[in-house]
């Protein structure tokens, strides 16, 4: 009884709070709006991509970010603490707290070892910054002097503008290899919060228009509803079941997002969630198998390496490649 009042305190909050409107709210007619001129991008052909350096990945060792910080401004966006920084280069970063630090900086390297545009995020067990002001979400996570543990810091790149979201159901790749492929990425790492909010469209100086994944905080760990789903935790994603149903032409995934029917009281919330399972599957296995052949490509050092740039130690390091490595073999098995 206890559980259950607590399912239903949780849709109450939802439908109280305006959340379950803002989730499912359409996004496809922002993409439509979007300027015209620049070419949409989704993938770039990886020739490099057995010696791709998974520990820095795409802004590599030199945009890594170092020495101080002074605070900007939090920022309110999402649902985990974050504020802006500037550090003695001038460079602007977005830093976020909590769960999500970890499997983000790592699900980034290997989604740009594919071929996929990501941001440039790095993971930092420790950085000071100055003048940091008590944080409204996650004030535990910052020490009075200003040092702050467990930080993703995303950099912030000139000339680069967010122009518009895009949904899993309609945008200029659907049908294609790699967009296909892109879907079988999310389920490979578990992505648990796959709503079109995440999915970030960047307009590259009027030349291309750049479609990113742009939070994929919520992976390694296991996919459910808001009870049930865990993010960065390895027994959960070494658990889980990674293919659902194999027919002759194509393969579902798994992905489990539909929340508990008490969650019918927030509709706009339960029919974004149970829809996110639809984006795994129905996927060829041709283009499956596509995908798994480009990342095993990558040796156990690359991979490894994504995961110690996301600060794991050495178990949880060997332990997430193991299960990736394992993965992307039953991809090549289709």
């Amino acid at each position: 009884m206890r559980n259950l009042m607590t399912l239903f305190g949780l849709a109450i909050c939802l439908v109280q709070s305006g959340y379950a409107k803002n989730f499912a709210r359409a996004t496809p007619a922002r993409v439509e709006k979007s300027p015209p001129g620049g070419v949409p991008v989704l993938w770039r052909q990886p020739d490099d991509i057995a010696v791709r350096d998974l520990l820095y990945g795409p802004g590599g060792k030199a945009h890594e970010p170092r020495g101080n910080f002074r605070f900007i401004e939090e920022d309110f966006s999402g649902s985990n603490p974050k504020f802006k920084v500037e550090d003695e280069q001038g460079v602007k970063w977005r830093v976020k707290l909590g769960r999500e630090a970890q499997p983000e900086t790592s699900a980034t390297r290997l989604l740009w070892a594919a071929g996929y545009f990501t941001d440039e995020d790095y993971y930092l067990p420790e950085m000071h910054v100055q003048g940091i002001k008590t944080l409204a979400r996650g004030p535990n996570l910052v020490s009075a002097n200003g040092t702050v543990r467990g930080a993703r810091l995303e950099r912030h790149i000139p000339g680069e503008k967010k122009i518009g979201r895009w949904s899993w159901f309609k945008n200029p790749f659907v049908g294609t290899r790699e967009f296909n492929g892109l879907k079988v990425l999310m389920a490979l790492i578990n992505n648990t919060d796959l709503k079109g909010d995440n999915n970030s469209i960047y307009d590259e100086e009027g030349l291309e228009r750049r479609y990113v994944v742009g939070d994929l905080g919520a992976t390694f760990g296991k996919t459910g509803s808001i009870v049930s789903q865990s993010i960065g935790n390895l027994p959960d994603y070494s658990d889980s079941k990674f293919i659902r149903r194999i027919r002759s032409e194509d393969v579902d995934f798994v992905m489990h997002s539909r929340p508990p029917f008490l969650f019918l009281l927030a509709l706009p919330y339960y029919v974004g969630r149970t829809r996110m399972q639809e984006v795994v599957k129905h996927i060829p296995s041709s283009d499956a198998k596509w995908i798994g052949g480009l990342l095993s490509q990558l040796s156990e050092r690359q991979i490894q390496d994504a995961f110690r740039a996301g600060g794991f130690g050495p178990q949880q390091v060997d332990g997430y490649a193991r299960v990736l490595r394992w993965r992307i073999a039953e991809l090549n098995r289709l």
